[in-house]
């Protein structure tokens, strides 16, 4: 019975349009009360899954995205891959797609990326005749490649829950992330030969190495904030304070756009993202602790390997669940409730856990542009002026191409594995 008023009031509240994360507070406390437990246990549990050294990390790197966003890296990225594939049929999607692997690198969370870029490419795009539909299919379903090339939100949250090396885990995502983006890319090509999409004309070598010059200092941040984590010279957290320190020199004295009297509203601003961020992290560990305590990660698993322990087909299994989780709930909160479950599953059937977590993020990754709860597609969608159903519409054959490269990741585990495999040992 009290499970049952966990599920019910977390249903509802996410059929109401809720936040998640208050969602999960509330469902949480519903069973909390109904169970007879005394409330004080919430902020026990709420302060334990926040109390993790390495989510330290997350307020850094948000600071860092945010004071190069404001400090002028957006147009010199994209003039940068503008003057790479701009020239190519349906140059400005292809532009869209590469500023988004380039970007991504900086910011680390999906909707950033859809939001900076969004706003600029999205009323380009329309401006150039393609259908607003398009612009902000391409703009929703690149994002998503932002989260797994590092830095990666999500990526630091996994290393917490499980213990992995977070620069393993950055490492992890590299080759996915990249697979990810030529893929799409080609699929923006294909669709822009078929309906005629326009292009521009090549700029010349000149202009090429004229806007990778003005975007070196911004793209060398992702190997600055690698090469910090696989020296071992600093720790995640201590990266990002470095990665925060960079961003600010570059934006206000070599780039020169960033004044310096917006700094302390891009760090409050920085502070109340993290902040939301930190508190669906406690809210979402106490709903999983009672999840725990009730044994239904157990029952789960239990179910699953009663009908297979083959493990391509509870790779598959996990994929399908996991691509269906990512539909109703938010990427972190599902992260923390269905990864230390789930995981336990995977190392049954001996899949590596590196493996395990690159493929679980890149299916709630996906999640961040399919109905309902796709906060990318809300974004791009609000950004174009658009309902929601004709970007859905626009974006299934990216979907398709980012479901395909999922699956290849899953099934052939050296694209996860290999590259921290080479460089961490």
């Amino acid at each position: 019975m009290d499970v049952a008023i966990l599920f019910s009031v977390f249903v509802a509240g996410l059929a109401l349009g809720i936040p998640v994360a208050i969602t999960l507070g509330l469902s949480s406390l519903a069973y909390l009360l109904f169970a007879g437990m005394p409330p004080v246990v919430m902020p026990q549990k709420m302060y334990a899954g926040m109390d993790v050294f390495v989510l330290l990390s997350i307020p850094g790197f948000i600071l860092a995205g945010n004071l190069m966003n404001q400090g002028g890296i957006t147009h010199r990225i994209i003039r940068f891959a503008n003057a790479l594939v701009g020239w190519i049929r349906g140059g400005l999607g292809l532009t869209n797609i590469s500023a988004s692997m380039l970007f991504g690198g900086i910011t680390g969370t999906a909707v950033a990326d859809a939001a900076s870029l969004g706003g600029v490419l999205i009323p380009g795009m329309k401006k150039a005749g393609y259908p607003a539909d398009f612009s902000a299919a391409v703009t929703a379903a690149s994002s998503t490649v932002g989260p797994i090339i590092p830095p990666s939100v999500p990526m630091i949250i996994v290393g917490a829950l499980s213990g992995i090396s977070v620069g393993k885990m950055f490492l992890a995502g590299a080759i996915p992330g990249i697979l990810m983006g030529v893929a799409m890319m080609v699929t923006c090509y294909i669709i822009s030969v078929r309906r005629g999409y326009p292009h521009q004309p090549w700029q010349g070598w000149g202009e090429v190495a004229r806007s990778f010059g003005g975007a070196i200092w911004a793209i060398a941040m992702t190997f600055l904030i690698i090469y910090g984590l696989l020296s071992g010279y600093a720790t995640p957290t201590e990266t990002a304070v470095v990665a925060s320190v960079y961003a600010f020199i570059v934006g206000a004295f070599i780039y020169r756009e960033l004044p310096i009297r917006k700094v302390p509203g891009i760090v409050a601003d920085s502070a109340v993202s993290a902040a939301g961020i930190l508190a669906l992290v406690g809210f979402a560990n106490v709903f999983g602790w009672i999840l725990v305590s009730e044994r239904i990660p157990q029952a789960i698993a239990d179910s699953v390997l009663s009908l297979t322990d083959n493990k391509f087909l509870v790779i598959l299994l996990i994929n399908i669940l996991l691509l269906f989780v990512g539909m109703f709930m938010e990427t972190i909160a599902a992260l923390i409730i269905l990864f230390v479950p789930l995981l336990s599953l995977s190392n049954a059937v001996g899949i590596d856990p590196l493996h395990f977590a690159t493929f679980a993020v890149l299916n709630l990754m996906i999640g961040l542009t399919t109905p309902p709860v796709g906060v990318c597609l809300f974004v791009c969608a609000n950004i174009a002026r658009l309902p929601l159903a004709p970007v859905v519409r626009a974006i299934l054959p990216f979907l398709l191409t980012n479901i395909l490269v999922l699956l290849a990741v899953s099934f052939f585990p050296p694209l996860a594995t290999w590259l921290p495999s080479v460089l961490t040992n």
